[in-house]
């Protein structure tokens, strides 16, 4: 008898436990919607922070509640967004594609150091001394911090020490962008072919001493351009890209040839 007391105690307890448990679990139960599942589906699953959500699981409750657009994951398929917006009963608007750009073509056979650099193999702490080893200041370190950030692979290193930007694997995800110390990458329109391969802000004669591809501002582009595309604001020419039709004169016009056509 006195054994059987606990054991029936223990029997209680488990059994009002239980039913507070599944009645709790009842009240506070957090309904999922039932489009999640689905939309997270459909997204990469790159996990890359592009869209400014923490991952794809939160990009796909970002989408359910609103707060997000599909247009928004610049790695989406143009068939994923559309089943996306299906899935959520909106339409998928067109997105342009975009690349990054690197604006910098001076490479070490091209521009000249002020220092030689034997330090951490990293732009940000290369950057810390005097910017970097590079004579001009706005130039690439060339040190690859955007090759180890790159999700995609889409970032190699030439053997100039300039960064070559892969178009075929690039998904604009803006982490080189975030990561450059000189800033040097932009997002830009893949129909954009022609850029201007440098960031100086430094006067034209300054820049070509530095440099032997760097932009001194000459202006011979702002004439060759019959759209108005090109501007020269403090010292670097500056292309419209919403006016640029890619027709080339400027290239042919550019004498220090730091403006090209994108591969």
């Amino acid at each position: 008898m006195n054994i059987l007391i606990p054991i029936l105690t223990l029997g209680v307890l488990g059994l009002l436990f239980g039913v507070g448990l599944a009645l709790a679990a009842k009240k506070f139960c957090v309904e999922t919607d039932p489009r999640l599942d689905k939309v997270y589906a459909k997204l990469p699953g790159a996990n890359c922070g592009a869209c400014g959500m923490p991952g794809c699981m939160g990009f796909a409750e970002g989408l359910i509640q609103g707060s997000c657009s599909v247009e928004h994951c610049v790695v989406c398929s143009e068939e994923a967004r559309e089943a996306i917006a299906k899935i959520l009963g909106a339409g998928a608007k067109a997105n342009v594609k975009k690349i990054a750009v690197l604006y910098c073509y001076g490479g070490n056979k091209r521009v000249k150091d002020k220092f030689v650099y034997s330090g951490i193999k990293n732009c940000a702490a290369a950057n810390i001394i005097m910017g970097g080893q590079k004579a001009c200041f706005y130039g690439c370190i060339g040190l690859g911090d955007c090759v180890k950030v790159c999700p995609f692979g889409a970032i190699t290193m030439s053997e100039e020490d300039l960064p070559i930007v892969d178009e075929a694997k690039c998904k604009a995800c803006n982490k080189c962008v975030l990561t450059c110390p000189k800033k040097l990458f932009s997002l830009v329109p893949v129909t954009g072919k022609v850029f201007v391969a440098c960031s100086s802000h430094d006067p034209g004669k300054d820049t070509k001493a530095a440099c032997s591809v760097g932009c001194i501002a000459c202006g011979l582009c702002v004439k060759a351009c019959k759209f108005d595309a090109i501007k020269v604001v403090d010292n670097l020419a500056v292309i419209d890209y919403h006016k640029c039709t890619s027709c080339g004169e400027c290239v042919k016009a550019c004498p220090m040839k730091t403006i090209r056509v994108r591969a």
